[in-house]
């Protein structure tokens, strides 16, 4: 791998569960789970799991958007964790993320000019003019013109707010992009375009990059490594392609054999899991996936497994391999 950028260690992050009139906490929901990640200099690490096992809250603490409960997030050698607000509001400069609903994200008093501008006036130094030609700059990058400054986004399809939320992301020159879902809410015809776009800027601007989905034709297409969640832990973690040719958790498996193919006469094995995924409020003992797992023993149920590399930049967290 390439010099490390982001290094996460045993990232932790709980949501209180509040009930009753006085509000008082009875309990947790473990969102994140102890997940450790590496990202090198312009990797893209792909992030993938079921909607609901914490891939998006990772991003999220990663990043200090929500604080997390507990671990270490390295960035450029620093701890994160550690700043101030204040510090940390001058590290977003190197740090960005794009979120899954442009609809949502974008700020409908705003028009393109401004919600540009708005990332430049806080992170530098700049006159009128070249903010207003770095604006107009990026928003031709993301395949949008100059037309579209004074416009607001209601007055867009979903695949141009999605660009005009890229290109947000991007004004300031982040190092670094956590990119939630940037696809999932758009038509199908659209989303070639904005990966494609996607995978041209974080070549050209040289962009390390976190891309969170449950797509994993799209994570295949797109990243370099790839990391499994299940129940907010990582139970699998390798080089893309020695992932989808040789998966070695039961979890993993059952993802890539739900996959279609692209080859219609080509049939795959089917894994079956039975029974729905814990409560994160109420996680199982031992392996958190042992109430679906065919391989389940009575170590599965006793106790966690500890994450081994079977074989080069490719580790796993099971019991039986």
């Amino acid at each position: 791998m390439s010099e490390i950028l982001l290094d996460v260690r045993h990232l932790k992050t709980w949501f209180p569960v509040k009930t009753g009139v006085l509000r008082k906490t009875t309990g947790y929901v473990h969102a994140v789970e102890d997940v450790s990640l590496i990202v090198g200099q312009q990797d893209v690490l792909a992030l993938v799991g079921e909607s609901g096992c914490g891939k998006s809250s990772t991003g999220a603490s990663i990043l200090r958007l929500i604080e997390s409960s507990g671990g270490e997030v390295f960035f450029d050698g620093e701890n994160i964790i550690s700043l101030s607000d204040e510090a940390m509001r001058q590290k977003r400069r190197d740090m960005q993320f794009i979120f899954q609903n442009p609809y949502a994200s974008l700020n409908p008093r705003m028009d393109v000019r401004a919600l540009l501008s708005e990332p430049l006036h806080l992170h530098f130094n700049l006159s009128r003019t070249e903010i207003r030609d770095k604006v107009a700059t990026m928003l031709e990058l993301v395949g949008l013109t100059r037309d579209h400054l004074d416009r607001y986004p209601h007055q867009f399809s979903g695949g141009q707010k999605q660009r005009i939320s890229i290109a947000r992301a991007l004004i300031s020159r982040p190092r670094f992009v956590i990119a939630d879902e940037p696809v999932s809410a758009l038509d199908v015809s659209i989303q070639a375009q904005i990966l494609n776009l996607l995978m041209q800027l974080q070549e050209e601007m040289k962009l390390s990059l976190i891309f969170i989905s449950h797509d994993l034709n799209v994570v295949r297409h797109i990243s370099r490594n790839i990391a499994v969640m299940y129940l907010g832990r990582v139970i699998e973690r390798g080089e893309t392609e020695s992932v989808y040719l040789k998966p070695l958790h039961p979890y993993t498996q059952a993802l890539l054999a739900a996959v279609p193919s692209r080859d219609p006469l080509k049939k795959k094995q089917r894994v079956v899991l039975e029974g729905d995924v814990p409560n994160p409020a109420n996680p199982p003992a031992g392996c958190s996936f042992h109430t679906r797992c065919p391989r389940a023993t009575a170590i599965c149920r006793e106790t966690i497994p500890d994450t081994i590399e079977v074989e080069a930049r490719h580790v796993v967290a099971c019991h039986h391999l």
